[in-house]
């Protein structure tokens, strides 16, 4: 028999799967991947909704990351969710995949430290739970730029934040998505406050572990309170990737802790990236993802390089309930029936990833007969 239609045969891959109350119609996912591409006012426009409407065969597509504020941008073309404006700008991309029979969470986005003057409200510096400097450059309307140290958070200044979460994902749900993400993970806001290596406080948020952790579960609490229960929220967590800083000093006590502590807002699934973002997915000494899957009592999305073997062995094995996929879908509109297929995918050039327009983004032709 054929190898192609054996490994069709024996996986689950491409079946109809529940998430929630949600009938997703197979268990690939597509990542959140920042593209650079929304309109005045960090708005989405008709050419975003045509880009999700292509990829709607995702069984569940995650919006690119969404920043909750102004304060939360770190990114020059990124889109917002906070709004009036931005909200009927979602309208139009939730609208074209929900008519190709698609499901879609928005991942709600803080960037924290990692942004530049430039992209903050009146020209202010960048927000951390430390004013410790990250390495690398923003992506600012003028080019890259050196991120600048940024301004430690005043702890009467962190409900606020966590109130923009619980508005974002109020917006969310007024612009039609399926649901949210909360986006924990690249050392963005959220896991600066988690990681010792970037929370140096010395109040309520910072110190011990239940300390530094305290944010995430209060934005968890505020936003599954918006949508009635965690049934229609995710959590996303990169823990042993550097990302755009250093890893925690321990991550598994931090970590085990902070996933066991979500349970209790009954979150559907934890998208966890494996191993370092675009790199290995070497597990660090004393760590292990399928431990962290055992506490997490939802559903446990992977992420990280996966290939189309990789993803039917995850299957078989039982390694994942989800799998989600991220570079490849740019250049693959249908790249679930391009897996299904075995068929070849197209690598897209990196100069198109970030910015521009259509070229390079909704420009990528389907697969023709590939059955």
């Amino acid at each position: 028999m054929d190898n192609n239609v054996t490994a069709m045969t024996d996986t689950d891959l491409f079946s109809p799967v529940k998430l929630g109350p949600i009938t997703l119609a197979n268990r690939i996912v597509m990542a959140p991947l920042t593209r650079s591409r929304a309109g005045a006012g960090d708005t989405p426009r008709a050419l975003n909704a045509e880009y999700y409407g292509q990829r709607a065969t995702a069984g569940l597509i995650i919006s690119e990351a969404t920043q909750i504020s102004q304060q939360g941008k770190g990114y020059a073309y990124t889109p917002g969710i906070y709004t009036d404006a931005q909200v009927e700008g979602w309208k139009l991309v939730t609208s074209a995949v929900h008519a190709k029979g698609g499901k879609m969470f928005a991942q709600l986005w803080h960037v924290g430290r990692i942004s530049h003057e430039s992209l903050q409200p009146n020209g202010g510096l960048p927000v951390a739970p430390s004013a410790i400097r990250p390495d690398g450059q923003a992506f600012t309307e003028e080019g890259f730029k050196p991120h600048p140290t940024p301004r430690a958070l005043e702890t009467d200044e962190i409900p606020g934040i966590v109130a923009d979460y619980a508005h974002a994902a109020e917006c969310a749900k007024r612009a039609g998505f399926d649901g949210v993400e909360i986006h924990a993970a690249n050392q963005y806001l959220l896991e600066q406050f988690v990681r010792d290596s970037s929370n140096v406080r010395t109040d309520r948020y910072g110190g011990s572990i239940e300390n530094r952790t305290r944010i995430v579960l209060e934005v968890a609490e505020a936003v599954t309170a918006v949508w009635g229960g965690g049934e229609r929220v995710g959590i996303r967590l990169s823990p042993t990737s550097p990302g755009l800083g250093p890893n925690d000093s321990n991550p598994w006590p931090v970590y085990s802790y902070l996933v066991e502590q979500l349970n209790r807002f009954g979150l559907v699934y934890a998208h966890m990236i494996e191993g370092t973002t675009q790199g290995t997915r070497d597990e660090l000494p004393g760590f292990s993802y399928q431990k962290l899957r055992g506490i997490f009592k939802g559903m446990y999305m992977a992420n990280n390089g996966f290939t189309r073997d990789m993803a039917l062995t995850a299957r078989r094995e039982n390694l994942a309930d989800l799998i989600c996929f991220g570079r490849p879908f740019i250049g693959n509109p249908d790249l679930v029936e391009r897996l299904r297929e075995n068929a070849p995918l197209v690598d897209a050039p990196k100069e198109g990833w970030y910015g521009g327009d259509a070229k390079g983004y909704t420009d990528w032709p389907a697969l023709q007969n590939a059955a």
